[in-house]
């Protein structure tokens, strides 16, 4: 659709929204910063109220801009989804998907998901977000993301699971570390060596501070970062012990470089990985499509980890 069904004054407003100023959008949409300032005075002045906080260094939304943002937003969402299915029912797959993951997806499942993608529906473009689980949650219901992988989604109304399985809960460690011949171990053993924490943004930590907040006042040479990669090199070095699902270490894995370890004590569920959409808006084709490729992507992945795992066969242990 050349041409935005979404008026230009709201397309305006949500572009100073995210560039923080009238200038900076102005250079983003190749438009006069008096045009959008004389667009986004016009729509105050029919809405009857403020939009934008006038900063000496910017502009910041108010509750009311907020309110407006958000569904110009999802506006140009659907007006996206529109376009696909147009283009459906001309027989080409052809538009553009936002998908929100998690960053241990960057290295294990996204590469392959975008390969995938590029070689059976070359017409799709794909952009990709990376944060945690609240972060994902909160991008699919305002709008800013029709797809949403991660860890722990909590059941909410507005949010549909297309897609969810189970992973183990457990730990990884280098081949040399001492818990590496272990079928299982219990979170007292694993305590008893430094470890690796990832930080409380991300539900498994809050899951661990929950259920066994011990484990952070008792556990020995006790690392944390909200860098997934910096606590998996720490796992590699062969001193360290990273409580995480199979998928975080995926590729390690597949490539015998770490090893998983089964948390046994009573009570430690396992965690999940879901793929998801907002459950107001049913998903068009587009995002099925790439919906049923990050399925697979993740499922591969998986199946590569655990099929490394296999080929160092532990002895009977733990």
């Amino acid at each position: 659709m050349p041409q935005s069904l979404v008026s230009a004054n709201l397309r305006y407003l949500d572009q100073v929204a995210r560039s923080g100023s009238i200038q900076a959008a102005a250079k983003e949409l190749h438009v006069a910063a008096s045009a959008i300032n004389r667009q986004i005075l016009q729509l105050e002045e029919q809405l009857g109220a403020p939009l934008f906080e006038r900063l000496p260094r910017g502009m910041r939304l108010t509750v009311a801009g907020d309110a407006v943002v958000t569904l110009a937003r999802r506006w140009r969402q659907d007006e996206r989804r529109l376009e696909s299915e147009i283009r459906r029912y001309q027989g080409v797959h052809q538009g553009h998907v936002t998908l929100y993951a998690m960053d241990s997806h960057s290295t294990s499942v996204l590469p392959p998901l975008v390969a995938a993608l590029g070689e059976s529906h070359p017409l799709i473009s794909l952009s990709v977000n990376l944060g945690s689980t609240d972060e994902a949650l909160a991008a699919v219901m305002a709008g800013t993301a029709d797809l949403v992988a991660a860890f722990n989604l909590p059941p909410r109304r507005e949010v549909l699971v297309l897609w969810r399985t189970e992973l183990p809960f457990g730990c990884v460690v280098a081949p040399s570390h001492p818990l590496a011949g272990a079928r299982s171990v219990s979170l007292q053993e694993a305590a008893a060596y430094p470890v690796a924490l990832q930080s409380r943004a991300l539900a498994i930590r809050r899951y661990l501070d929950a259920q066994y907040g011990w484990l952070f006042t008792e556990a020995r040479g006790r690392f944390e970062s909200n860098s997934l990669q910096l606590v998996k090199q720490l796992a590699l070095g062969g001193r360290h012990v990273v409580f995480t699902s199979e998928l975080d270490a995926a590729p390690e894995l597949a490539a015998g470089l770490l090893r998983f370890v089964p948390v046994r004590d009573k009570g430690a569920e396992p965690q999940t990985i879901g793929i998801a959409v907002d459950a107001t808006r049913p998903p068009g084709p587009l995002v099925k499509v790439v919906a049923e490729h990050l399925q697979a992507a993740i499922e591969r992945a998986l199946a590569a980890s655990r099929e490394g795992a296999s080929r160092i066969a532990p002895p009977a242990s733990g």
